[in-house]
């Protein structure tokens, strides 16, 4: 009776929007980051997806990592609602969420191995959360994450963090991923990972669309910046920036609790950030919001994805988006060395 009482929510919003690859696919400047849902309860997700799209967000992401399904779950319960032809579901391969029965039987396998995360809140799932980039796996994997997620199709598939299975990743999950793109089944095909040189590999030895690379294009880390954006340029592949906000400690008080790649943040990199922060106060612009903006100013770069967890902080990534940042504030802040 709620669902039918339920009013459709419409696409209220107008952000600007920039095309996968040679894909066509077109999706936000900003998306949705669906690694924090993983561990939400229902309610919360619910009200952070609503007010995600509610305010022109048409990009959202998950995977089977996140809190071993939950986050797939929880927009199961959502896109059904919606549009299909508003939105651009991503999702990811590599992982298996496998029963008790199974877990037990798998680990021998030298391609599927167990995958203990952080996203993993509850300690019974980590058991259960294994890797596998094979073939089967990638099959299974995508059919599981349909169902979770309650739809008929997946835009973009990422492989998940392949970082010792590169071999296996580039010779089965791909060619698998690049026969169901060829049927239709899936529109592009992407890699997510935390490190930009397995990303590099890839883009020279492989047919992708988009890669997800999480903390290595910001205000703090911009490693990735000399070889594999230039790289993606020439071979039109779209970067998405995950972890914007490098975990944490660029939307933070900047003290000894900042995290960043999802540690305590060392001290030459907090002290960093408060060089970065005086010039931001000079020209009166939130660090959050040259952190959310900094990726964005890379033609290679389509989207940038931090993962809400609540609607209001959801209201404030837009807000953090839509902040206007004088130029002299880049140009101070390269002439500082701070940025490249």
């Amino acid at each position: 009776m709620e669902k039918e009482l339920r009013s459709k929510i419409t696409l209220s919003a107008n952000l600007e929007k920039k095309i996968i690859g040679n894909t066509g696919l077109e999706v936000t400047t900003i998306g949705m980051g669906g690694a924090p849902l993983g561990n939400l309860d229902e309610k919360t997700a619910r009200k952070t997806l609503e007010k995600s799209y509610e305010l022109g967000i048409n990009y959202f992401d998950t995977a089977p990592l996140y809190g071993a399904g939950n986050s797939e779950k929880h927009y199961g319960r959502f896109l059904p609602e919606i549009d299909r032809e508003s939105f651009v579901i991503s999702s990811k391969v590599g992982r298996l969420i496998l029963s008790e029965e199974e877990a037990k039987h798998h680990y021998s396998n030298d391609m599927v191995t167990p995958a203990i995360e952080t996203n993993l809140k509850a300690s019974s799932y980590k058991n259960n959360v294994v890797f596998n980039f094979s073939r089967e796996g990638v099959l299974r994997s995508i059919e599981e994450s349909l169902e979770r997620l309650n739809i008929d199709s997946l835009d973009i598939v990422y492989i998940h963090d392949p970082d010792d299975n590169y071999e296996i990743a580039l010779n089965e999950t791909l060619p698998t991923l690049l026969e169901l793109k060829s049927k239709g089944v899936i529109k592009a095909i992407g890699a997510g990972m935390n490190e930009w040189e397995m990303l590099l590999d890839f883009a020279k030895n492989g047919e992708f669309d988009c890669f997800l690379l999480a903390g290595r294009y910001t205000l703090l880390d911009y490693s990735a910046l000399d070889l594999l954006l230039p790289k993606c340029i020439e071979k039109d592949i779209s970067i998405i920036i995950g972890g914007p906000y490098n975990s944490g400690i660029l939307a933070s008080d900047l003290n000894e609790e900042s995290t960043y790649f999802y540690q305590p943040s060392p001290k030459e990199v907090i002290n960093r950030a408060k060089k970065i922060k005086i010039i931001c106060d000079k020209y009166k612009v939130p660090l959050k919001s040259a952190a959310l903006q900094f990726g964005l100013n890379h033609n290679s770069v389509a989207s940038t994805i931090p993962g809400p967890r609540s609607p209001e902080e959801v209201i404030n990534n837009l807000e953090m988006l839509s902040f206007e940042i004088d130029p002299n504030l880049w140009e101070e802040l390269r002439k500082n060395k701070l940025i490249p």
